[in-house]
């Protein structure tokens, strides 16, 4: 088990630039989780660390050591693809001793320690079983268990729930987290899939454009965001846009048109000032129909749209010339073009400025 630590990481493909100064630092029997949207630089960054790339700029260390430049054998690493790069024509067995072969250990050893990880994975009694006769599940054990079998200082799981149906990523996303908190692996974890990241790790970094933009404790990401991006790509969002009419200290009210004035908390590490253009943002999640004991704002507006999702009822309520989401009791049934009046605490609402706000693409914002 190590500490791995980034220092301003840069690598550049031709003229684009797929990592962009990265710096971080990676705890020692950590589950690090680095979360971003497709082309955001982050498996570059996995693969930096495991020497299948080299930067252009900056250092990669493990503990004291300066590894920027060695070769992934002399790192002691273990990585975990995305299609788990199994060998076809070998069994189960094969597969995951392949490592300790290249390594020419002893038979014995060999078995031992092979029997030992099948055993921890869950794959016993599926030794002599080929890829192509394994589960999308059992295959993504195999991949974990050559990883785990050589016993590395660092693991690095580049997407290896991708390919799994729903129900058998929550269950292999709770195994991978069982099993990395008993071995206390250093491991870092790559995915586009912010549930994924949010329930496997102990800390996140979120990346945009080949930087990093926020690291944090996942409750930290979600309860305050840094910026724009991160509210918008953590959870779900539903968005109003206002001017800003006071400013009192974190207190911010908003005046987001037809006599409407929101209140909500300043994001931390912004100034606002009145008459700036300004965007509440609230988890969809937050809103209520009761009034709560805390200070809260109450929106009044016209059902627009209501979909029924299952766990709760997602409607869509138009406040003037805007409108945004609520996710409310599946029970109550709501119904479009009748009036509804919801609550959301001063609290929860999260005022940024607006400048930016137009790079912002994401669906989940309403």
């Amino acid at each position: 088990m190590v500490k791995v630590v980034l220092k301003d990481v840069t690598k550049k493909f031709g003229r684009v630039v797929a990592v962009n100064k990265v710096s971080l630092e990676v705890e020692d029997g950590e589950l690090f989780t680095i979360l971003g949207p497709s082309g955001c630089g982050k498996t570059t960054t996995l693969r930096i660390v495991a020497g299948f790339e080299f930067p252009d700029e900056g250092r990669v260390m493990f503990d004291e050591v300066d590894v920027t430049f060695r070769k992934p054998y002399e790192r002691g690493t273990a990585m975990v693809f995305q299609n788990y790069a199994l060998w076809p024509h070998m069994t189960v067995f094969d597969n995951i001793a392949y490592g300790l072969k290249v390594k020419k250990l002893p038979k014995s050893e060999v078995r031992e320690r092979v029997m030992r990880v099948i055993e921890l994975v869950g794959l016993k009694g599926l030794e002599d079983r080929y890829p192509l006769q394994l589960s999308g599940g059992q295959q993504q054990r195999v991949a974990l268990a050559r990883a785990l079998v050589v016993e590395p200082k660092v693991l690095l799981l580049d997407e290896p729930l991708s390919n799994l149906d729903a129900k058998l990523r929550v269950r292999m996303r709770e195994e991978i987290r069982r099993l990395q908190k008993r071995l206390g692996i250093t491991t870092i974890y790559v995915t586009h899939d912010q549930e994924e990241a949010m329930s496997l790790s102990d800390r996140i970094a979120i990346m945009n454009d080949g930087k990093v933009v926020q690291v944090g404790h996942p409750r930290e990401i979600y309860m305050s965001p840094g910026n724009l991006f991160v509210a918008t790509f953590i959870g779900r969002s539903t968005a109003l846009m206002g001017r800003v009419v006071e400013v009192s200290g974190e207190n911010v009210k908003l005046d987001v048109g037809d006599g409407v004035v929101i209140k909500g908390r300043l994001a931390r590490g912004y100034e606002l000032r009145t008459n700036d253009e300004a965007i509440a943002i609230m988890r969809p999640e937050d809103f209520d129909l009761d009034k709560p004991k805390a200070e809260a704002n109450e929106l009044s507006g016209v059902v627009d749209l209501t979909m029924f999702i299952g766990a709760f009822n997602q409607v869509k309520i138009r406040l003037g010339s805007q409108s945004f989401k609520a996710y409310l009791d599946p029970d109550i049934e709501v119904r479009p073009g009748t009036e509804m009046t919801v609550y959301i605490r001063v609290d929860d609402v999260i005022i940024f400025p607006r400048r930016g706000w137009e790079e912002i693409e994401f669906e989940a914002v309403a």
